[in-house]
């Protein structure tokens, strides 16, 4: 049994692979800073030692693991390498660790973390599968068979990986602080293809995935008749999706997902396209798409009285037009309330004219304060060079979220990737 002690493991990754490296028998603890994130309640549930950042955490016999985030003059780390201790980073170490299962990397700008939940739902209704998964959550089983994980794009990081299967949702022009143009995107995805061993799903409705080139099979998922698994016949409702899924243009199955919008179509096409692949029969694929009961923080419903709240980690346009899209399916009846948190300034630069159009899909507006990053914590616009842009918007601060209150029977969509929760918590206690 090996001791670990996760440096940063409040981080998302970082949080699901001390979980499963606690479920499979290894004796766990990490630190962090003070603040509370929700990535941290499943380690407490698992009375995984969570410690403030402090050099005399790490002690002889510990192999650390570092996040990304962290640079090697961090105490913790200067500690481990005066005693002499194996160091090694999140996405190395990951990297490492999926060679003893049948490895999938499900990647793309948006939807990795939904899909990745969904697929590791269904694949552990057929045989026993670790995941690790975007939202902090984690499961380790000591006779899995698959391993099911998150890989990110940014700063190239997922090019630590070598798995035997690759899912790619998306290719689009994110992290602008990294990335110089959609072109470096798909580089980055493009070599990231040449490392995959057995077969890589991707979107084929995508004209930059359309482009990719592998030695390994590219099978394309999606809307388009020129796909090997195309969605065809849907029925939409407000209980979810139905559709026909054709196999080479032969009728394979109809499947209903309790899920909304295109992209829960697109995201369940993808994950169905690889368990046929992966011979997984049709009614196990089903059961496990009706029973699937979401990740964190993507579409995550909370109803007061005649309020319907809804905390969402969209923080890019082409996601907030996603979020809106399944928010109009299932509500339709609803006006729809944006309450929007940009996440950090230069794709808030990048993007405003972009987040201007997608927020206006929205019945009403409410912004809040841009939220700095630990790389970039100031920048020159503010957050009412975006209110400019979009006509009727309201700036919202903690104290004056009342004005929510205006608004009965509606939907509330608190979208963000850093502390928006803050605001719909101001909120629900003005409700209760």
């Amino acid at each position: 049994m090996t001791k670990y002690h996760f440096t940063g493991i409040k981080g998302s990754g970082m949080s699901s692979l001390a979980q499963i490296l606690h479920d499979v028998g290894n004796e766990v603890q990490g630190s962090d800073i003070e603040k509370y994130f929700f990535t941290e309640k499943p380690l407490h549930e698992r009375d995984i030692k969570v410690l403030l950042f402090d050099e005399a955490n790490i002690e002889e016999g510990m192999t650390i693991i570092a996040g990304n985030a962290f640079p090697d003059s961090h105490p913790e780390l200067v500690k481990a390498k005066e005693l002499g201790l194996t160091i090694i980073r999140y996405h190395e170490f990951l990297g490492n660790y999926m060679s003893q299962f049948t490895s999938v990397a499900v990647t793309g700008a948006h939807g990795k973390t939904s899909t990745t939940g969904l697929l590791s739902h269904v694949l552990s209704g057929y045989k026993p599968t670790n995941f690790l998964i975007g939202d902090g959550t984690g499961k380790g089983m000591k006779d899995a068979a698959n391993f099911v994980f998150e890989a990110c794009e940014y700063r190239r990081h997922f090019l630590a990986y070598h798995p035997d299967y690759a899912i790619m949702t998306n290719v689009d022009f994110d992290h602008p602080d990294y990335f110089h143009d959609i072109d470096d995107v798909f580089n980055a995805f493009q070599s990231m293809a040449m490392q995959v061993k057995k077969g890589i799903i991707a979107c084929g409705d995508d004209k930059y995935l359309q482009k990719i080139k592998a030695p390994v099979p590219v099978l394309y998922y999606g809307f388009g008749e020129q796909n090997d698994f195309a969605a065809r016949n849907l029925e939409r409702t407000t209980e979810g999706t139905s559709f026909d899924v054709f196999v080479r243009h032969e009728f394979y199955q109809r499947f209903t997902i309790p899920l909304f919008g295109d992209h829960a179509v697109l995201n369940s096409l993808a994950v169905i396209s690889l368990c046929h692949y992966e011979d997984v029969p049709a009614e196990i694929i089903q059961k496990g798409l009706e029973t699937f009961e979401g990740v964190k923080r993507r579409f995550t419903e909370t109803i007061i009285g005649d309020r319907m709240i809804i905390d969402d980690y969209a923080h890019h346009p082409t996601e907030i037009k996603a979020t809106i899209q399944s928010a109009r399916q299932k509500y339709p009846d609803r006006q729809i309330i944006s309450i929007f948190q940009p996440h950090t300034f230069t794709r808030t630069q990048k993007f405003l004219s972009e987040f201007g159009e997608s927020l206006n899909l929205s019945d009403q507006v409410y912004l809040c304060d841009i939220f700095g990053s630990a790389r970039e914590n100031a920048g020159d616009l503010t957050i009412q060079t975006l209110a400019d842009i979009i006509e009727g918007s309201i700036i919202l601060t903690e104290e004056n979220v009342n004005q929510l209150l205006h608004y009965d029977n509606a939907v509330f969509l608190f979208m963000g990737a850093g502390d928006v929760q803050k605001y719909q918590q101001a909120f629900e206690e003005k409700l209760v």
